[in-house]
């Protein structure tokens, strides 16, 4: 029988005997624990083996009462704050409980705080994890929704647990691995709700073991605790006797002080019911359980569960989108906008890569991976190398091109990743009044830049300046080369200023590579060539895709005389569609464009899906005029050879 079935089935050996002697008051409970510590800041955890006398794990002051809008939760005021006690000849710094909620403050968007969580569940991959679940479930103390997180990963032994609910620590070496700094389930869990359980199952040189952990805003707000105390148990399975059993690692005594904290503020009222959640992990993994989840301002749960049984949405969040009433439903369910209310839609995009074998189901329905990259149209590589004193510092190559929507949806900016994990989406580095930079998106990878604690946004280091430097240029060269194609116009300045002023930006900031000229080659694009191949293939996020070239009718629509880009004085000027009610085309000219474009448009898309198709034509073409050419030329030569043979003939005729 395997372990996951004889977890099932198993009786807790002597059950009752372990709560015989329960201590009634919470207090007493509290005083039979101690402190754990790390050297740089301790997580109050049971070892009853310390003096107790040095400790005080409450406090005199009458407690405030929990709050539940998160904002608004912090003031925690007990008369104490962080101190120093001295135990055995050391000192130990004690972490007062208002850091759990200041901590969290980091986390400004609850979809950021899942995503931190999510993050540890995509790690356990390397460890075999094969699905992470995102759902609603109940606390069966009072019904109210909590939020599931469950993974199938390694899970953790009790030494593993003790190191993810104390801070500062981090076991994740390898270089893939997106978390880096041991703080993100604390910051994040508390972002989420003031309290979570967590159940974790670990196999280990054939030994089983069980642990459960808790940390409780609600119970050290409402014990008036001046230090954070965190219940734990473990057990372990007995397989010669079939039973679970309490842990070796620490007495009975401890056991039980932990034990009774566990069943008077976990969801879960006694022990049965509190080893029962193990049942569907299977032989190994973790099991989150976030309970007293946050209210938003208005007094509603932050997390709405109810607008869609098959998605966890923001309360309130849905955002309204100002513009023409034909394009406004078209703005408003773009994945730019949606992803910052539908957890679905944040999903989807949240990782740039995912393997076949590992699923993201929320509320029992796989997120469809979405590549955003997918989305656009006129597709350009562009490779950059970022230097510094010199020396380069990485490289990225930036997928850009226009939304397949454009130009209807108000939409622009880049979503940047970091080693897989999305940072920032759909992140606007240009604003404009004349829409210049409409509708243009870009997808990259930047894994030369570091991200700051909660993974949504960068540290403002001078190679993230430069990067965002060049994005905002590279917005303005792609536009002013391409806006044609979507209905705009390019018309050219004749005021010197504003040579003058464009020039200024001619040389890249802290670039290798210089802006796109109209009518010759990106060097960056040539890069490109050099890397890959003349007419090759770029590999990029697990599928090869195609650069779309412009054909010469879209040129010529997109060219007038001189240059292009940033270091020369071009302005856009908006085409409105003719069907736009009220607003009909003055100019025939600008009309014919418009249908030009449409035509353009057409050809395009004809010409992307059969491109294998006209390239094997035009190889056979090549092939066939070569072979022409030889013909012709063999002919040639025939005829001029047959030229003296003829007055050779004729002179040698007699004469009569």
């Amino acid at each position: 029988m395997k372990p996951s079935e004889v977890f099932q089935k198993v009786q807790l050996q002597n059950p009752k005997s372990l709560l015989e002697k329960q201590e009634s008051g919470e207090e007493r409970s509290s005083n039979a624990l101690s402190t754990g510590h790390s050297e740089s800041s301790v997580l109050d955890q049971v070892q009853s083996t310390l003096d107790d006398s040095s400790l005080s794990s409450t406090s005199t002051i009458c407690p405030a009462p929990l709050c539940r809008q998160f904002w608004k939760s912090g003031s925690y005021d007990n008369g104490h704050s962080a101190k120093i006690s001295i135990q055995n000849g050391k000192n130990y710094l004690h972490v007062h409980p208002m850091f759990l909620h200041s901590n969290a403050t980091s986390h400004k968007w609850a979809f950021g705080a899942i995503a931190e969580l999510l993050d540890n569940a995509v790690d356990e991959i390397q460890n075999g994890a094969t699905f992470v679940i995102i759902d609603k479930t109940l606390n069966p103390r009072d019904g109210s929704p909590a939020l599931l997180i469950q993974d199938n990963g390694g899970g953790m032994d009790p030494e593993a647990l003790r190191r993810c609910m104390s801070f500062g620590f981090s076991d994740k070496k390898e270089k893939s691995a997106i978390g880096q700094y041991g703080n993100g389930f604390k910051t994040s869990t508390m972002r989420l709700g003031a309290d979570v359980i967590v159940f974790s199952r670990h196999m280990k040189d054939r030994v089983s073991t069980q642990s459960i952990g808790l940390l409780s805003y609600t119970f050290l707000m409402q014990t008036g605790h001046d230090r954070i105390v965190v219940p734990m148990v473990d057990y372990e399975f007995n397989a010669s006797s079939g039973t679970l059993e309490m842990s070796r690692r620490y007495d009975k005594e401890h056991f039980k002080a932990n034990l009774s904290l566990l069943l008077r503020w976990s969801p879960y009222s006694n022990e049965a019911d509190l080893v029962k959640q193990f049942n569907d992990i299977g032989s190994h993994g973790t099991k989150i359980v976030i309970y007293n989840l946050w209210f938003n301002d208005d007094g509603k749960m932050e997390l709405d569960f109810d607008a869609n049984p098959q998605d966890i949405r923001i309360s309130g969040d849905i955002r309204e989108v100002n513009t023409l009433p034909a394009w406004k439903s078209v703005n408003e369910q773009h994945i730019a906008n949606q992803l910052h209310y539908s957890l679905r839609v944040y999903l989807s995009i949240l990782y740039l890569r995912i393997p076949e074998s590992f699923k993201i189901v929320l509320r029992g329905q796989n997120v469809e991976h979405h590549n955003i990259a997918d989305d656009l149209k006129y597709i350009q590589y562009i490779l950059y190398r970022p230097q510094a004193a010199g020396f380069v510092e990485g490289q990225v190559v930036t997928t850009i091109g226009f939304l397949k929507e454009a130009p209807l949806v108000n939409v622009h900016g880049f979503n940047v990743y970091y080693k897989n994990r999305l940072i920032l989406p759909f992140w606007r580095v240009v604003t404009y009044s004349d829409s210049r930079g409409r509708g243009v998106v870009g997808v990259l990878e930047a894994n030369f830049i570091e991200p700051t604690h909660n993974k949504q946004d960068f540290e403002r280091t001078s190679l993230f300046q430069k990067l965002e430097v060049r994005l905002k240029e590279m917005t303005w060269e792609y536009w002013d080369y391409h806006c044609g194609l979507i209905g705009y116009q390019v018309k050219k300045k004749v005021r010197a200023s504003v040579v003058a002023e464009n020039s200024s930006h001619s040389v890249p900031h802290g670039g290798l590579e210089k802006p796109v000229i109209l009518g010759q080659r990106s060097p960056s694009m040539a890069s490109m060539s050099e890397a890959f191949g003349e007419g090759s293939l770029y590999k990029g996020s697990g599928m090869k895709r195609k650069a779309v070239e412009l054909t010469e009718t879209e040129r010529a629509n997109t060219q007038t005389t001189g240059g292009a880009g940033i270091n020369n004085d071009w302005e856009v000027e908006e085409i409105q569609p003719i069907n736009i009610p009220g607003n009909p085309l003055k100019d025939v000219e600008a009309a014919n464009i418009v249908q030009e474009h449409k035509k353009l448009l057409a050809k395009c898309s004809e010409s992307e899906k059969s491109v294998k198709e006209l390239s094997d034509k035009l190889t056979w073409l090549g092939s066939e005029l070569g072979e022409a050419r030889r013909e012709h030329s063999r002919l040639l030569a025939e005829a001029l050879s047959l030229g003296p043979v003829k007055n050779e003939n004729n002179a040698s005729m007699p004469s009569r």
